[in-house]
């Protein structure tokens, strides 16, 4: 059975990877087709709603990581990407709030991946997730 911080952890990378490509695509696909624009993908709404949903994820995941593996520097990655895409939210310059979000959403992403990729090493002795199911249960 998969554990909660590990769904969080790859929940968050998703949304991360979700609002990378948003920025990336959207200015390219409104200049391609005008009759997206219709849709409003580019309002500050998306911004929010996503920081709503990333916001949550990234530290009930990245906490849960911190607890199990005691490697405060994961932790402190998503918090500096987070502060990242707040302050864009919170600046309103278009191209600067573009820049914040993508360098925000890629720590963020970098932080879940390490927090993942943590649960995925058998080798390490000092992690509480590592070894077999039955190292784990003694």
């Amino acid at each position: 059975m998969k554990s909660s911080q590990s769904v969080m952890d790859r929940m968050a990378i998703g949304l991360s990877l979700m609002c990378t490509v948003h920025c990336f695509a959207t200015p390219v696909i409104l200049a391609l087709l005008p009759s997206f624009a219709v849709l409003q993908i580019d309002s500050e709404q998306f911004h929010l709603w996503i920081l709503a949903a990333v916001l949550p994820t990234s530290l009930l995941a990245l906490s849960l990581g911190c607890k199990k593996h005691k490697r405060l520097r994961y932790m402190a990655c998503g918090v500096i990407g987070l502060a990242f895409m707040i302050f864009a939210i919170l600046l309103g310059n278009e191209i600067a709030e573009k820049a914040l979000t993508l360098i925000g959403s890629a720590f963020i992403a970098v932080a879940h991946w390490f927090n993942y990729q943590q649960c995925l090493k058998k080798s390490d002795d000092k992690c509480p997730c590592s070894g077999t199911e039955s190292d784990q249960a003694a």
